[in-house]
């Protein structure tokens, strides 16, 4: 209209393009050098982890445009450093996860204070939304060179500020953790990675270490390789480590799996998921694999793959604590924790290392309402200079009271040996109890405790060797499992190759039994 003024729309948008210009800013990670080394290194960005990991488009960012930002004369955002820390919420396999790492790209994953605060607000979001968490490790802890530039005069947190590592302490009582360390890891992320429920190591390019090369070379003048320090052949057999995967890819499936066996919190249930394996399906090779000779080993595994659903057991720390087996598995479509001898290490008796396996595997499955299946071939605590030195009995002692102070349901199949205190591990409270006709059980295996209690008799005898044996078979006799079934000290002497059809109709009828254990916290 003539003579009528234009009038000036405001708008925002300006700002909202400086929203996306930091979005876009954050996503270069530490810039395309850095991307690519990590590449040359073998490695992946953690953005590309994340998406590997979740379901696809699952993944829903928090701080996306967290970092150092530096503006020029007029004020605008002139480069973004941005937080070496990314997190989230995210879905895998359609479930519910809070997912975090460290960003190897930014100053080696070392922490900035954006990156600090993010870590320390990951354990915070899974603990308030009872999510899952999930770690994937790649970086250090903070730097000799003393604060960075946001933090000048920084003089450290004030006396009432709450640890940091009081969030990590909360995750673990209440969601299922799981980390990965998937490159080199020191320093706080090192500390969260043995802080977990499941702690996976790539096979050649993840390291966890107190302290790497440079400095351990000054304090002790002598060089050494990340590898050697803290590569995965160290941790796997010193319990650091739970296990080895091939490659991020084979870390991201044991992550998945693992998790597929636990509840989201531990104020649930763990999920039923449908099998097409029959409860009742019988394994006519049970009944064969327990060798008559009782100095002849045979593959444990092999009994619990033929008894658990489709013939899959998911293994945890195979190289720690050799003697005992743990991991998980269904029954019936219910998840189960399984612990068991292995006869071919100390002939499964019970070592210090055993003991620490045992006693954190028990308190995870009671932890998160999962039932124990322990298969028994127990002779006993080990016995010797280095057992007593490796403290055996102290660890041992810690097994047995695991054990005890559990409430989730137990079921014990004896199918061999059951000696001595180390025995009473494998009994849980009011444990539904399973023996084959090769178990036996008592004070003593029947080789050494007729060497203490007869020593006398036999040494006397004409033909030492003939009076032992005598007395080694009359023993025998008591303990067959036929009396202690008679006697009602085990719930049923069964047949083996009809194992899993007792396993899976003890596991479904204990199910109310662990509504009513959530119902009471």
């Amino acid at each position: 209209m003539v003579g009528r003024k234009r009038i000036q729309i405001m708008t925002w948008k300006k700002e909202i393009s400086q929203i996306k210009l930091r979005e876009k800013l954050a996503k270069q990670q530490g810039g395309p050098d850095a991307v690519k080394l990590q590449h040359d290194k073998g490695r992946l960005t953690l953005r590309e982890r994340i998406d590997l990991l979740l379901d696809k488009e699952s993944f829903d960012e928090i701080g996306k445009v967290a970092g150092g930002a530096e503006y020029d004369n007029e004020g605008n955002i002139s480069s973004l450093t941005p937080a070496n820390f990314i997190l989230g919420f995210g879905r895998i396999d359609g479930r519910d996860v809070i997912v975090g790492g460290e960003d190897f790209t930014v100053k080696g994953g070392s922490p900035n204070a954006a990156g600090l605060r993010k870590s320390v607000y990951t354990e915070d979001l899974a603990v308030k939304h009872k999510f899952p968490l999930v770690r994937l490790h790649e970086g250090g802890g903070g730097s000799v060179a003393g604060p960075s530039k946001e933090k000048k005069g920084y003089g450290g947190d004030p006396v009432f500020a709450r640890s940091r590592f009081k969030s990590v302490a909360l995750t673990l009582k209440e969601v299922p953790v799981v980390s990965a360390a998937l490159g080199p890891v020191a320093g706080l992320p090192a500390s969260r990675f043995v802080g977990s429920h499941f702690r996976v190591m790539t096979k050649d390019t993840s390291q966890i270490l107190v302290a790497g090369p440079a400095v351990v070379s000054r304090a002790f003048g002598k060089d050494f390789t990340k590898e050697e320090l803290g590569g995965s052949e160290v941790h796997k057999k010193n319990g650091v480590t739970d296990n080895i995967a091939e490659n991020e890819e084979d870390a991201f499936k044991q992550i998945k799996k693992f998790l597929s066996f636990f509840p989201a919190n531990v104020y649930e249930l763990p999920p039923k998921k449908e099998t097409a394996d029959n409860p009742r399906r019988a394994e006519k090779n049970l009944e064969e694999i327990i060798p008559k000779d009782r100095k002849k080993t045979y593959e444990m595994r092999d009994i619990i793959k033929m008894i658990v659903d489709e013939k899959d057991f998911f293994e945890m720390s195979n190289f720690f604590g050799r003697g005992i087996i743990t991991g998980f598995a269904r029954l019936n479509g219910f998840s189960v924790g399984i612990f068991a001898n292995d006869s071919n290490f100390y002939a499964g008796s019970m070592t210090a290392d055993n003991a620490k396996k045992t006693t954190r595997f028990i308190k995870l499955c009671d932890q998160f309402n999962i039932p124990i299946l322990t298969i028994v071939d127990e002779p006993g605590f080990l016995i010797g200079k280095k057992a007593e030195e490796d403290a055996t009995i102290l660890y041992g002692t810690e097994a047995v009271l695991a054990a005890a102070d559990s409430s989730i349901p137990w079921c014990t199949l004896l199918v061999r040996k059951s000696f001595g205190v180390a025995a009473a591990a494998h009994f849980g409270e009011d444990p539904y109890v399973l023996a084959w006709p090769s178990s036996e059980a008592g004070a003593l295996p029947l080789e050494g405790g007729v060497a203490v209690a007869f020593g006398k008799e036999i040494a006397k005898a004409k033909d030492p060797e003939k009076k032992r044996k005598e007395i080694e078979e009359k023993l025998a006799k008591s303990q067959s499992p036929f009396p202690r079934a008679e006697a009602f000290s085990v719930h049923e002497i069964i047949d083996p190759k009809d194992t899993r059809q007792y396993l899976c109709s003890w596991i479904t009828r204990v199910q109310k039994s662990l509504q009513v254990k959530l119902l009471e916290k």
